[in-house]
């Protein structure tokens, strides 16, 4: 792999080019990277009703979708968000995971996980009623995640 910066003094913003035969996991991994070394803290709008929210993404224990919508929950809320599922993936702060294909959830939140061994394993949030269930498939990634923050 060869990497090459070039310097451009008129540029009106910065931009990456990757040049790949196929989109692996490492480019996938690049990408996702700089996309998150890049990016401050994404400022998203949440709705209820007919108003709108401000507040800081670590009060979200988790995004799930429900028909065509997105929703974010709060210990004791729920919100409506204009973004679809895979946007908000590749948004959000890494200390937010897929799950399951429904799913995106803030692990900084994580109080306890239910294993189940031949189906979901069930996941509790601290102060919060709500759970959540981790698909089988992203159960491990989940459990580095969690490792990773103790």
């Amino acid at each position: 792999m060869k990497i090459r910066i070039e310097i451009v003094d008129d540029l009106p913003e910065e931009e990456v080019v990757i040049r790949c035969k196929e989109v692996n996991n490492t480019i996938q991994g690049i990408q996702k990277a700089i996309i998150q070394r890049s990016s401050t803290t994404p400022k998203l709008i949440f709705y209820k009703k007919n108003e709108e929210y401000y507040f800081q993404l670590e009060k979200i224990y988790f995004f799930e979708t429900s028909g065509e919508n997105v929703y974010a929950h709060t210990a004791d809320d729920v919100y409506r968000i204009k973004l679809r599922l895979y946007e908000l993936d590749e948004l959000l702060p890494k200390y937010f995971l897929r799950v399951s294909k429904s799913t995106i959830l803030n692990i900084q939140q994580v109080l306890s996980i239910n294993r189940n061994l031949t189906a979901s394993s069930l996941v509790q949030f601290h102060k919060s009623h709500k759970q959540v269930y981790v698909s089988r498939m992203f159960y491990k990634t989940l459990r580095e995640k969690l490792n990773e923050r103790s």
